[in-house]
């Protein structure tokens, strides 16, 4: 039959009555840039991240960009962030002429290892760039300690984490700043890019509006230089739909999760998380993982509010699965398979592979699978059956 990685013409399908009156109305009025339908999203969006302000934007890029440039970040800086999430993260910190800086993840949850942020602080480091990857938040009360104890900037990258929590805290809320992405396929994607950026401060707020008009404020009157980062109105407009269907599509996804964790339990396929894991990964590749007919599945963490952004399994001979899941027309995908510090564009930070184990094991070893909220039991069964046929063999 085929499964599609995602499927956002079902999810259109279910909502086009309210989205194309609300395109309408904004092509009715001629506002397409900011304007009233930015400023409620605004709104509704700060409200929903449990924060004081938000600051509509062009793209979840241009969110970690314009939040660096707000707070000064620039040449001579340094940024401690992961070497494995989405290029923006590293490639944002470089554009505006700082130095990325990479400590490895934690193995079971693909985040930000706590444990490893400190070393890596000297007189040149700025800012910390946690990664709520795959939609779960990463353990940010280290995180902040560390941050307050040496007066740096803490940017949740939560491009993939809208309505995440962690102890009862939102993805956004507990940094200085916190990065959305609308990217079509998020959980609360837009009919193209945007992204927005949420705070608590009342000054970076501020900055933040300043810096997404070319850094004028009063109008032509400039005192920094800031970018074009507006957000569209007909963005907003399809977001402000979307917003109110966010927390049902959730409970979908966590229930697919939940589906998913069944179905590969009750055929036998599932592996403990062993030593290899629980060490860090520190003897990849020569660990528990290589070699296995096991699959590893996601951690759901306590304290957690987990809206899986993507459904992530890790196994042996990934790309030998792959081959066999094109085949049977099941979409996947990995996300990423070369982190940061093996990228060419890097190579002057002169790090090596073997640096960052838990995040070369993650590359080589992780795969995404179906987790839409229109996603059918059969649909799963399919995925599943296909999995546990290839690790059998």
């Amino acid at each position: 039959m085929g499964v599609p990685l995602l499927d956002l013409k079902a999810q259109y399908a279910s909502i086009k009555h309210e989205v194309e009156p609300a395109v309408h109305e904004v092509l009715d009025s001629q506002y397409f840039i900011l304007g009233p339908k930015v400023v409620e999203l605004e709104k509704q969006v700060a409200e929903y991240s449990q924060a004081k302000h938000a600051i509509g934007v062009s793209s979840g890029t241009d969110a970690l960009l314009i939040s660096l440039m707000a707070d000064g970040i620039g040449e001579g800086d340094e940024v401690i962030t992961t070497p494995f999430s989405f290029f923006a993260t590293a490639g944002c910190i470089t554009r505006t002429g700082a130095k990325p800086v990479f400590v490895d993840i934690d193995p079971v949850t693909f985040n930000m290892d706590p444990g490893k942020v400190e070393s890596a602080i000297n007189e040149r480091t700025k800012a910390i760039i946690p990664i709520h990857l795959y939609g779960q938040m990463a353990d940010m009360d280290p995180i902040m300690d560390i941050a307050k104890r040496h007066q740096l900037t803490v940017i949740e990258d939560g491009a993939q984490a809208i309505g995440a929590e962690y102890k009862g805290k939102r993805a956004g809320s507990v940094g200085h700043y916190g990065c959305f992405s609308f990217f079509p396929s998020k959980n609360l994607g837009g009919a193209g890019d945007g992204g927005m950026v949420v705070t608590n401060d009342d000054a970076l707020a501020e900055k933040l509006r300043i810096f997404r008009v070319h850094g004028g404020k009063p109008k032509y009157f400039h005192r920094v230089i800031g970018g074009n980062f507006r957000l569209d109105a007909i963005q907003a407009a399809v977001l402000l739909v979307k917003l109110q269907h966010l927390d049902s599509w959730t409970e979908s996804r966590q229930k697919n999760a939940d589906t998913y964790r069944k179905l590969f339990t009750e055929a036998g396929v599932v592996a403990e998380k062993g030593d290899c894991l629980k060490n860090g990964c520190a003897n990849w590749p020569d660990c528990e993982i290589v070699g296995s007919d096991k699959v590893i599945l996601p951690d759901d963490l306590d304290n957690r509010r987990h809206i899986y952004n993507q459904f992530v399994i890790r196994l042996d001979k990934r790309d030998e699965l792959r081959e066999v899941l094109k085949e049977k027309g099941i979409g996947h995908e990995v996300y990423y398979p070369v982190p940061f510090h093996m990228q060419d564009c890097f190579a002057y930070l002169n790090y090596k592979q073997g640096d960052f184990p838990a995040s070369e094991c993650a590359a080589a070893t992780t795969l995404a699978l179906p987790i839409y909220p229109e996603l059918t039991l059969e649909q799963m069964q399919e995925v599943v059956d296909a999995i546990v046929e290839f690790v059998r063999k």
